[in-house]
């Protein structure tokens, strides 16, 4: 079995590195605590790197990484990557960006609790300067009060229930997004940034872009109340950093929580000189859970990108993912691993490949056929990428085609790939419950309930009695554990999805296929 060689750059959480030691097909090389020049003789090999902060990937490191195919930045900035010079390279690029989520909703919820209730001031005043008086320290409640939230996003939207929670008054802003992601949660949306402008907090959660740089300054702030209190967690520069101090110090913001500022380490800024401001060191993602789980996202993002499988959170894709909504996300991802499923359970020439839509994710059509091309071709072709998809499709003679539907199968949205190959005819079709539940909902014709991920066989049997017990003798017999057992049956048979523990080798194969009742076995792993 050939191995693909990840090579872990800066120091991750062990969490991670054990995924990457405990999987079979990878070679694992841990080259965090040597020299970086020495870092560029080992990373020749590479397959995938990951990398922090500490590594530069630039000019040098990408001339040295000369086999390799995908980086993953275990975090979220990626301000050391060259970009540009990864996708000259066909080099995908990817962040782990969600794995901070919690740490920051709930770093936001400090900043905005403190600076509700003064509590570092309160705090220093009796840790520090040893004098108790209280009367210094009458805050104010979030009980009632209106909280507007920029960006709905992963942290925007959590953000905006724990203050729920706290019985305040909620309202969104957010243009992309339908409106029901938010009221369905009993929060109120806005298209009028002036209502969010009325409210007594604000916090801001949105990507760092031409749209949102500055989008709180002078203008805006003279529009608030007095006495509003400001809180960003998420990037700075998002709140114009000049304006912030003069209206603090004017007493027009009563108060201020800032995590992020425009240009780190901020150590001598302005705003670190006001009594009515509480200021952490980009802490969002420093708690200890986070760390684990960007590293294991990061070790897991690894693997699939090695294996040809999926490129989640890809930065120079040819779609830049920033100006699509949250909810498309998880549907490329899962249409990319439905076509690499099919692909592998028929390993015959593709000759059509068509990629259906329905709901609100078919506005999407053109993203998802470029993923679903990479999945597709994985299998049998190497250096397969985003950019030279289509090229090599066209050069093997494979139509690919895409249709739109109206919604008339019950899923609010719902993506299908029909292969067409020398062997026949092979449909999959899958869903995403809760924004990022991924489901595989059908295969050929059959209704299942399947997560797209893990060892699987694919059995297609007679419905007949001593099948299940049948196949399950085999695998024991060959020290597979079976996992999961999905079953769906029809009038002309049954077709099962077995989830396993083990690969199912060729002969393994061979024995379910002479299962009396056996039509077709495959293998797959995603």
């Amino acid at each position: 079995m050939s191995k693909h060689t990840i090579v872990v750059c800066d120091h991750i959480h062990d969490a991670g590195l054990e995924i990457l030691q405990n999987t079979e097909d990878v070679n694992y090389v841990y080259a965090a605590d040597i020299d970086k020049v020495a870092l560029l003789d080992v990373i020749k090999d590479a397959d995938v790197a990951i990398t922090r902060s500490s590594t530069d990937v630039d000019e040098k490191f990408l001339n040295a990484a000369t086999n390799l195919k995908a980086i993953i930045r275990a975090g979220v900035g990626y301000d050391n990557v060259d970009m540009e010079g990864c996708s000259k390279r066909g080099i995908i690029a990817m962040n782990v960006p969600t794995a901070n989520t919690i740490a920051a909703v709930e770093l936001t919820m400090t900043h905005m609790l403190s600076c509700m209730r003064k509590f570092p001031y309160a705090h220093g005043q009796l840790k520090d300067q040893r004098i108790w008086k209280r009367e210094d320290w009458y805050g104010r409640e979030l009980y009632g009060k209106k909280l507007g939230v920029i960006g709905f996003g992963n942290i925007g939207h959590r953000v905006a229930l724990r203050a729920k929670s706290f019985e305040m008054d909620v309202i969104t802003y957010d243009p992309y997004i339908p409106s029901t992601k938010a009221t369905d949660l009993g929060i109120k949306y806005t298209t009028n940034f002036e209502d969010i402008l009325d409210c007594d907090i604000i916090t801001i959660h949105t990507p760092k872009n031409k749209e949102t740089i500055d989008m709180i300054g002078e203008e805006e702030i003279a529009k608030m109340k007095d006495g509003v209190v400001l809180i960003n967690c998420a990037r700075g520069g998002l709140y114009n950093e000049d304006a912030l101090v003069n209206n603090l110090k004017s007493g027009k913001i009563a108060m201020a929580g800032i995590d992020v500022f425009k240009k780190e380490p901020a150590t001598d800024h302005p705003l670190l000189d006001l009594p009515n401001v509480t200021v952490t060191a980009h802490l969002g993602a420093n708690t200890k859970e986070s760390q684990r789980e960007i590293s294991v996202q990061a070790a897991n993002n690894a693997i699939e990108s090695a294996r040809g499988i999926a490129y989640p959170n890809a930065l120079n894709l040819p779609i830049d993912e920033s100006k699509i909504p949250s909810f498309v996300k998880p549907y490329i991802e899962l249409t990319q691993k439905m076509a690499f499923l099919i692909a592998q359970s028929d390993k015959t020439e593709i000759r059509s490949i068509n990629i259906a839509a329905e709901g609100e994710i078919a506005e999407y059509l053109e993203s998802l056929e470029t993923f679903a091309t990479v999945g597709a071709l994985a299998v049998s072709t190497e250096d397969i990428n985003y950019v030279n998809a289509n090229f090599i499709a066209e050069e093997k003679g494979i139509e690919i085609t895409t249709s739109k539907f109206s919604n008339h199968s019950g899923y609010q949205n719902k993506v299908s790939i029909k292969f067409t190959t020398s062997k026949g005819v092979q449909t999959i079709s899958g869903t995403v419950f809760n924004d990022d539940v991924q489901r595989i909902v059908e295969l050929n014709g059959f209704a299942l309930d399947i997560e797209p991920q893990g060892k699987m066989l694919i059995m297609r049997n007679e419905d007949v009695p001593g099948v299940i017990g049948e196949v399950g003798k085999t695998l024991a017999n060959s020290n597979i554990n079976i996992a999961d057992f999905r079953l769906s049956r029809q009038k002309d048979g049954a077709l099962a999805v077995i989830l396993i523990d083990e690969k199912a080798s060729s002969n393994v194969i061979k024995e379910l296929e002479n299962i009396q009742a056996a039509k077709s076995v495959a293998y797959a792993e995603i």
